[in-house]
């Protein structure tokens, strides 16, 4: 990595995320943040489609600007590499537990926001980003298979448990059909992955774009709402959604939940794995046994 052979150059590891894979380097007293791309699940394009993104949403959304994207090297041993500015302010995750209501109603304001641009970015198709041009490598998921697919693996779970995730998953699908569009989805936009300002409480930086796909307008939305549910914060994220794409606070909410049942099922697949994942699948399974998108765990 030439940018850090640098004398004096330091590599230390960012709080915040699950990978393991994103580092803060400090360079002559510039700071970066470092994102080494080694995991198999990588494709080799893996930091090129990253770059792009941050050009494509780049003044309409606050992302890092990128300094340096490389594809691996099989022959000098070297993973992929993004390397991107470091930005001001303070992780969501840590910031939303200590407002009042009205701190939370700002940040829901412009969260929303975010939320409501990506949903405005139109794209052709659903699918998965192929290349650093952001062509669209279709695909195409209906809740009923997607549940199918990740059932065996609900551990625990009884046949009247199955067979009520089942009936919601079909009546999701026919609220999300009723939106017949794709956007840019960041497909992790929650609070741990904005950063935001501690005395605007504006978003500073949309961060970690991995999981980012061409897909339904709602996605993103839900995955905000999924777990921070202070009804401040929830009614100013609709808000701002709603207001921008013509829907009201309640059509909002059960695109956004309906959407969100796709990463729920992923994720509780995986209980075990980390905390998230836990927390998704006991909130799936009291959706499940309720037959009510909008249940708690």
């Amino acid at each position: 990595m030439d940018l850090f052979a640098e004398a004096g150059a330091s590599l230390e590891p960012l709080a915040g995320g699950w990978s393991g894979e994103t580092f803060l380097a400090d360079v002559r007293g510039e700071r970066s943040v470092v994102r080494i791309l080694a995991a198999p699940r990588h494709p080799p394009q893996a930091a090129e489609v990253l770059a792009a993104l941050h050009r494509l949403v780049r003044g309409l959304v606050p992302v890092p600007e990128v300094r340096e994207a490389r594809r691996p090297d099989a022959d000098a041993g070297t993973p992929g590499l993004l390397v991107t500015e470091f930005l001001p302010g303070v992780r969501g995750d840590l910031l939303l537990p200590g407002l009042d209501e009205d701190g939370l109603r700002r940040v829901g304001a412009a969260t929303g926001g975010i939320a409501a641009t990506l949903a405005g970015m139109p794209t052709l198709r659903p699918g998965a980003w192929a290349d650093a041009d952001l062509r669209i490598d279709p695909f195409h998921l209906v809740l009923s298979d997607w549940v199918d697919a990740h059932a065996a693996r609900l551990t625990g779970w009884t046949p009247p448990e199955l067979d009520g995730l089942a009936r919601v998953a079909n009546t999701a699908q026919d609220v999300l059909d009723g939106v017949d569009r794709t956007c840019v989805v960041h497909s992790d936009l929650n609070a741990k992955n904005l950063l935001v300002d501690p005395e605007t409480l504006g978003v500073t930086g949309v961060l970690d774009w991995e999981y980012s796909h061409s897909g339904h307008p709602a996605t993103d939305l839900g995955n905000l709402l999924r777990f921070d549910r202070a009804p401040a914060y929830v009614d100013a994220v609709l808000g701002a959604w709603s207001d921008r794409h013509g829907t009201t606070a309640a059509e909002a909410l059960d695109l956004a939940r309906s959407a969100d049942l796709f990463a729920l099922v992923d994720l509780a697949a995986r209980a075990g794995a980390h905390p998230v994942a836990d927390a998704a699948h006991d909130l799936l399974r009291a959706i499940a046994r309720t037959g009510d998108v909008h249940a708690l765990a």
